[in-house]
């Protein structure tokens, strides 16, 4: 190795390869998934409103959340003040026919319930519904300010849905982002996106390689 470079630049780019950017585009159906209290709903809500108020896009929103009342009421608020078609879905057979009915649409986010990753049988049943959904766009959901010792059992508890790209929730909530680099080593998957704030549909963004390895070593704040 070059011997001019320095001993920071050799860790950054060590970091960088550490980093990959999913290049998934938020089209056709796309599924949330994660554990409580990481923000899925608000998420979705960001995702929604970028989409269709933003990029014009055709949107439609379905939430099997239904053990949270709020969630619903939030999604349900968020879609009259978009004027998107929104439906609940109580069992699997429902989401068929939810599908169905925004098949006319750009893209059709789904919400899921927050289940504990280490309840093999809850995961199973969100898996039932993940699976109608018949996609390959599903993004997990986990938060910057997660602790380092539960993002791999996190992680781990839900790979069984095959998710295939990473949401990083709440950065605006930490002020050191290292965490984030510990949850793309542990995924092993690319990142989509993070969020940084409860605005929707702002506090919502792609970065790039460059932008989280500043991040991670302290060289820029997200917010």
């Amino acid at each position: 190795m070059d011997e001019n470079i320095s001993e920071f630049e050799r860790v950054k780019a060590a970091i960088k390869d550490m980093i990959d950017i999913s290049d998934l585009e938020m089209e056709g159906i796309v599924v949330l998934v994660g554990p409580t209290g990481v923000g899925k709903t608000t998420t979705i809500a960001k995702i929604a409103g970028r989409l269709a108020l933003v990029e014009k896009k055709k949107v439609g929103l379905i939430t099997v959340d239904t053990y949270r009342i709020g969630a619903v009421e939030q999604l349900s608020t968020y879609a009259d003040i978009m004027c998107i078609p929104f439906e609940i879905v109580f069992s699997v057979k429902e989401m068929e026919s939810a599908l169905e009915s925004m098949k006319n649409c750009d893209v059709i986010l789904i919400d899921t319930t927050g289940r504990s990753s280490k309840n093999a049988m809850q995961i199973a049943e969100l898996n039932s519904f993940v699976q109608k959904a018949n996609t390959k766009n599903i993004h997990m959901v986990i938060s910057s300010t997660t602790k380092n010792k539960d993002i791999d059992a996190i992680l781990e508890g839900y790979k069984t849905l095959n998710f295939n790209s990473v949401i990083i929730t709440k950065l605006d909530e930490t002020t050191t982002y290292g965490s984030i680099l510990n949850i793309l080593d542990s995924a092993k998957k690319p990142l989509s996106f993070v969020t940084t704030g409860q605005n929707v549909p702002d506090d919502f963004k792609k970065l790039s390689v460059e932008d989280v390895s500043k991040l991670i070593l302290g060289e820029d704040l997200i917010c």
